[in-house]
């Protein structure tokens, strides 16, 4: 059933979107006070509020970061973009990047990459599957590149990748360190300059809980002494670290029409988890991703993933056979408003992904999906 109406011209519409408990992968539920946030008036993108509102979203990006670098803002882009805006400012035609590869978002970096100009070399692994220390270091030793890349938390998967040694076999050999950071932030530790990683990118919707549309992007001083010594102009210009840092954090000198609803959004979203404090916020994730498993395997369902490697706000779960992965999602959306997502790429069919995050990521929260799952696969069957 449409819920869009019209007058009898037909051209003037009314939203009355559908209630929907978000349980996919992203976005994630969203806080009542960020909505309440996001109600504010608009100011303009030049204006002295919007600044301060935009100093104070970097300074509690760093927080969740867990960083110093002064270079720490949101890119006015969905995630794909803060994955460009690493890419292009530090990849140039001829730069050799080693990739990790294992998930559909390291192979985006690739993609990207390639469209810039890099010397790709790769090493992979079957979805599903993390990079050990020994394996890290070993490529990077023989690949001796200039820039290393690999995802923290792999979406398409389920996957977080650890990468201390990841990120000391690089400054061994020069390079430098793009982390994706996109399901992690907020709910998981990133723990950027304690792993070494010298750019990161994530998004506002997943991890942080607050709509779709900014990127948040972390610089390292050693990073941004290599992006002064480019030797060719970034080939993107909406995405020239050098400008957009001009503009949110420097001169003020207009760069492009940033979106003051959405900064109010992802300040309300870092006030929040502020209040709840980083280290409860990530705990309380970590205790609602254990008693989700502890529920699925009561249903006598599996995990994708090993333990210990697992994302604790994205789970996936292995489809049993002759279980329809779609039409058990179908369900769960036409009955009860409960939106979750299925697999793709070589786990197309395979897999449930099951966001516990936000507002949901609590006892009530995992048990009341549960129930609703456990009906599904029944009513399904």
């Amino acid at each position: 059933m449409s819920n869009l109406t019209e007058t009898a011209a037909g051209f003037r519409i009314s939203v009355h979107a559908p209630k929907r408990l978000l349980y996919g992968p992203g976005p994630s539920q969203v806080h009542p006070r960020i909505y309440q946030a996001m109600a504010q008036p608009v100011v303009g993108h030049l204006d002295p509020y919007f600044f301060q509102i935009s100093q104070q979203v970097q300074k509690g990006l760093r927080t969740v970061f867990g960083t110093v670098n002064e270079l720490t803002l949101p890119i006015s882009a969905t995630g794909s973009g803060g994955m460009e805006t690493a890419v292009s400012n530090f990849i140039e035609p001829g730069t050799k990047l080693a990739l990790f590869v294992s998930g559909f978002f390291a192979e985006r970096i690739g993609e990207m990459a390639r469209r810039h100009g890099a010397e790709i070399v790769r090493l992979e692994k079957p979805w599903g599957e993390s990079f050990t220390p020994e394996e890290q270091v070993d490529f990077i030793r023989r690949e001796r590149p200039q820039v290393v890349a690999f995802v923290q938390a792999e979406t398409s998967t389920g996957v977080f990748q650890r990468s201390r040694a990841l990120c000391e076999a690089a400054h061994e050999v020069g390079a430098i360190v793009i982390a994706d950071c996109v399901t992690s932030l907020g709910a998981m530790p990133v723990n950027i300059d304690e792993n070494g990683i010298d750019v990161a990118y994530s998004c506002t919707q997943k991890g942080l809980s607050a709509p779709p549309g900014l990127s948040p992007v972390t610089v390292s001083p050693l990073a941004l002494e290599r992006l002064k010594q480019r030797k060719s102009p970034n080939r993107s210009w909406y995405f020239d670290l050098s400008l957009i840092a001009d503009y949110l954090s420097e001169s003020h000198r207009y760069h492009h029409t940033a979106s003051a609803t959405l900064f109010y959004a992802l300040h309300e979203a870092l006030a929040l988890i502020d209040e709840e404090s980083l280290d409860l916020r990530q705990q309380r994730h970590k205790i609602a991703h254990d008693r989700f498993v502890t529920g699925i395997e009561r249903l006598g369902l599996k995990m994708l993933v090993a333990p210990g490697q697992r994302i604790w706000n994205l789970n996936t779960v292995l489809v049993p056979e002759g279980v329809n992965e779609a039409k058990v999602r179908a369900y769960l959306l036409e009955k009860h408003g409960i939106e979750i997502a299925g697999g793709f790429g070589p786990l197309a069919g395979k897999i449930f992904r099951i966001g516990i995050m936000g507002p949901l990521a609590s006892d009530d929260g995992v048990d009341r999906f549960l129930a609703k799952f456990d009906e599904a696969m029944k009513e399904t069957a």
